[in-house]
């Protein structure tokens, strides 16, 4: 996929807010300091199109960016760690929430994962309330250029084994580098694949 245009369309802070359109939308989300923003300016070819910061925790609304005029890209806050309050915890919880379980046209959310970690508690517990939800989902896991080949091998292991204690079957990997670009055309193809399904079937 080439990306043609990338444009900021609206943030928001309820998920009701969320900009309207019947096109095919895609979220990315993880935890704070996984590596989202910079991704998402990966993927789009644009280095400024979402806000990164060393602060944990920068995303605080619903961010929607139209590509190619064809589709919605999500940026959703993160979760984790993120230096505020507990109340700010909770309320972008909710958020985030309100907006898996409602959002009808998301189509696919992309779950972030640091590759430089073993499996952690709340990124095990947010892929469990993924499948509960019957949310489409695929699994990302982010800079794997800043992690040697054996670590990471044994963290992607580790997260397989963990998931295939609940899991008959994993949903779709990709191993990505926002510096190096990889992965970037893999997560594009696969979108692409989406969007051309759709359409089929609609026709």
């Amino acid at each position: 996929m080439i990306i043609k245009s990338a444009e900021f369309v609206k943030s928001s802070s309820k998920w009701q807010d969320s900009p309207e359109g019947d096109i095919p939308e895609y979220a990315f989300i993880g935890r704070s300091n996984v590596g989202k923003s910079s991704l998402i300016n990966a993927l789009t070819l644009r280095n400024s199109l979402a806000k990164t910061s060393s602060t944990p925790g920068k995303t605080q609304l619903i961010n929607h960016f139209i590509i190619n005029k064809e589709w919605f890209l999500t940026d959703l806050p993160g979760y984790g760690y993120a230096k505020v309050s507990k109340t700010e915890r909770e309320k972008f919880s909710k958020l985030i929430t309100s907006y898996i379980k409602n959002r009808e046209s998301l189509t696919n959310l992309f779950m972030l994962i640091d590759s430089r970690h073993e499996p952690l508690k709340n990124d095990l517990e947010f892929i469990q309330f993924l499948g509960e939800s019957a949310v489409p989902f695929s699994l990302v896991f982010t800079k794997v250029d800043k992690v040697n080949q054996k670590d990471f091998n044994h963290n992607q292991k580790e997260y397989r084994k963990v998931l295939l204690q609940q899991w008959e079957d994993l949903p779709p990997i990709f191993i990505t580098s926002s510096t190096q670009k990889i992965g970037r055309e893999e997560l594009l193809s696969y979108i692409q694949d989406i969007n051309f399904n759709l359409k089929k079937n609609i026709v």
